[in-house]
């Protein structure tokens, strides 16, 4: 099955500790696909290795057919992707709107800028209201939306989505995965999404991956790994 993103066994390695064995995946334009699996598994290193932040030793990852070894950061970037990174990452001291402006950086379009900002204000009507604040005052949830929103004014094809629900209250995490449905349904943005919550990713997603040790050890819709006795046992406490 071809797609919008491939990994074709993909090695990637931290100095001489190898993190990633022989990864192979597929996501699909339009598609919500969710990597689940243990700390430790990968999960991470699977996302930095697309964006280039930690580039493979072998394998190929392509993007609507190009191949991205080689590739900056930026220049991934710029070819339509963008991440959101665990934790979230925000510039503290700058303003909602300023925050929102560095996700437009590479983009020249002032006036679809503008346009995709009210966009964002929409969807996420609390940073409309501290639009003006400094980012490090919001809560744990209302940084997550900013860090979500910041990614989504690169205006990108595939959306990388690291540990989204990752400290944030019950409340929060019902409204950010509400939001990752609603990017995929209405803004028909691709996403790839690694979640330690894997009830609430298998619930949003269409197709999952299961991770353990650097390698994928299972592959199947969202519903038949929700349903699976062993991902039942070993990811949704059942």
């Amino acid at each position: 099955m071809s797609g919008l993103l491939e990994l074709i066994d993909v090695q990637t390695y931290y100095g001489n500790i190898q993190a990633l064995k022989d990864i192979t995946l597929t996501v699909g334009e339009g598609e919500i696909i969710t990597l689940i699996g243990a700390n430790g598994a990968g999960k991470s290193t699977t996302l930095m290795s697309i964006s280039g932040i930690v580039p493979p030793r072998a394998g190929d990852i392509l993007f609507m057919g190009r191949r991205l070894g080689g590739v900056s950061p930026n220049e991934i970037v710029a070819l339509g992707i963008s991440q959101v990174p665990e934790g979230r990452r925000i510039f503290p001291y700058l303003t909602v709107t300023e925050n929102l402006d560095m996700g437009a950086f590479l983009r020249k379009d002032q006036a679809g800028v503008k346009k995709d900002m009210e966009h964002i204000f929409a969807l996420f009507p609390i940073l409309a209201e501290r639009r003006n604040q400094p980012g490090g005052t919001l809560s744990g949830g209302e940084q997550q939306m900013l860090a979500i929103s910041r990614a989504l004014m690169a205006r990108p094809r595939l959306l990388l989505l690291d540990e989204p629900s990752l400290g944030l209250a019950p409340i929060y995490v019902r409204l950010i995965f509400d939001i990752i449905r609603r990017i995929n349904r209405e803004d028909g943005t691709t996403i790839f999404l690694v979640e330690q919550n894997a009830n609430m990713a298998l619930k949003v997603a269409h197709r999952g991956y299961v991770m353990e040790t650097g390698r994928i050890v299972m592959a199947d819709t969202a519903e038949n790994l929700r349903n699976d006795e062993g991902v039942k046992r070993a990811y949704l406490g059942a």
